[in-house]
């Protein structure tokens, strides 16, 4: 035994001595790029070790990982515009002043008179709305491929952790989102925020607190302000950072995308039995029948390739794909500036946020009279249902009793029903955000999206 890793440590030295003459006679900037563009599987393997980045990333990753069609590479979609906006609003910090007294004449500044002002902040309001859309999207293909169920005993393996790791992140994206909506200080973003913080409060017990606290007293002013900059600026994008890395890190740690389990499930079936006459055992084999183990093999140069280069190359396709959209939308959508914020004056109607005028219909139709009594729809819509739906989606995981073959494929017969149910769910909430954003005019009445609305006078 002795010899032999004298021999395996002599190869090793030699294999790292042929790599170090080979970098040594490479040009500078291929000594500090090679570990993107291995030219050998020797290379590829190092280029994780030696690459800081790369440590994200296990030495080799599953063709089925890379394809397109399975994940649609959303998540990394997601990470790449949470980049964009920590870069613009890094910048942004600079020229924005989070006073009452300066907040909207800081963003009209961006708007007319600091060069490519204007595109700056149409790029990190663009990022913000994507990144919205792009974490819910994700987060229907996690549960539609029965991604957060456990597939084979691996150790350590815990998805259903991983998926509530990821419905934080996206009650995080959307409170990311909802406090940058106050920011501009316009009639917009001020009666915006009225209403997602008057639905918020009509929970029992803790909604009036909670108002409390996130307005920083009764009504919008300096101190409400304030608390959504810091919150937007240093608070919600650190949980951001750390939850994005746990997530990540516990991918890695549960064997990887959800869609390698179907490799392991096919790998079972041809898998050798055991000797009948042998038994092994921690100390070595044994004879008798007592203890019988038997190992999934899988040909690794069959099922995986290295990191680097096919999932870097990847990487920076989708990065650069998902940075030039976002360009081609900043340029051809601009940034909506209204007159300042005025509490006197009232817009008819009032909205919330985009991507919570769901929860504006749902309160709308649960709000009625019965028997003289009115009945709460911001309590029904704006906080039991969505509770309900949260809550569903963080224990479902537990409840889901599919099958192991089921886990990692698009529409699977076994989770058939399920699907439809959530589904139906996704649908609701798209058509009323649709119904919301399009079709509610003056006094909260339906007009359709071709029709004029009435012309009302403000309320003062």
């Amino acid at each position: 035994m002795a010899t032999e890793e004298i021999s395996e440590t002599k190869a090793s030295s030699s294999l790292l001595a042929t790599l170090r003459e080979k970098l040594a006679l490479k040009p500078m900037w291929e000594k500090l790029t090679w570990t993107w563009k291995p030219e050998t599987k020797r290379e590829a393997g190092d280029a994780v070790v030696r690459n800081f980045v790369l440590h994200w990333f296990p030495a080799k990753v599953s063709l089925e990982s890379l394809s397109w069609g399975y994940s649609f590479w959303l998540g990394t979609i997601s990470a790449v515009l949470f980049l964009i906006l920590t870069i613009t609003g890094g910048i942004l910090m600079f020229l924005y002043v989070p006073s009452v007294e300066r907040a909207y004449l800081s963003v009209k500044d961006l708007e007319f008179s600091t060069s490519y002002g204007w595109f700056l902040r149409g790029l990190h309001r663009i990022s913000a709305h994507l990144m919205v859309a792009v974490v819910f999207l994700h987060m229907v293909r996690v549960f539609l491929t029965g991604a957060f169920k456990n597939g084979r005993k691996a150790v350590g393996q815990n998805r259903p952790l991983n998926w509530i790791v990821g419905v934080a992140l996206l009650l995080i994206t959307l409170l990311l989102s909802f406090t940058g909506y106050l920011l501009p200080w316009d009639q917009l973003a001020y009666w915006a925020i009225t209403v997602g913080t008057n639905i918020a409060s009509s929970a029992p017990v803790f909604g009036d607190p909670t108002r409390f606290i996130l307005l920083g007293g009764t009504t919008i002013e300096q101190a409400t302000l304030i608390r959504f900059y810091v919150l937007h600026c240093f608070l919600l994008p650190l949980a951001t950072f750390g939850l994005v890395s746990y997530h990540m890190w516990r991918v890695r740690k549960d064997g990887g995308l959800a869609c390698t389990e179907k490799r392991y499930e096919e790998a079972k079936k041809q898998e050798q039995p055991a000797i009948a006459s042998k038994t092994y055992s921690l100390l070595g084999i044994t004879g008798g029948t007592a203890v019988d183990v038997q190992n999934v093999m899988i040909d690794d140069e069959e099922d995986k390739v290295p990191s680097s280069p096919y999932l870097t190359v990847r990487l920076a396709v989708v990065t650069l794909a998902t940075t030039i959209v976002s360009i081609l939308l900043t340029l051809l959508v601009r940034a909506p500036l209204e007159e300042a914020a005025n509490p006197a004056v009232t817009p008819n109607p009032a909205k919330a946020p985009w991507y919570f005028l769901w929860l504006q219909e749902l309160v709308t139709i649960t709000t009625f009279t019965v028997g003289g009594i009115t009945i709460n729809g911001a309590l029904i819509g704006g906080i039991i249902l969505p509770g309900v739906l949260v809550a569903a989606a963080v224990l479902w995981p537990y409840f889901d009793k599919s099958p192991v073959s089921s886990i990692g494929r698009w529409f699977p017969k076994e989770r058939k029903w399920q699907n439809r149910v959530f589904l139906i769910i996704v649908a609701a909430i798209l058509i009323l955000t649709f119904i919301g954003t399009y079709m509610r005019g003056p006094f909260w009445e339906i007009y359709m999206p071709w029709q004029e609305w009435e012309q009302t006078p403000r309320r003062f």
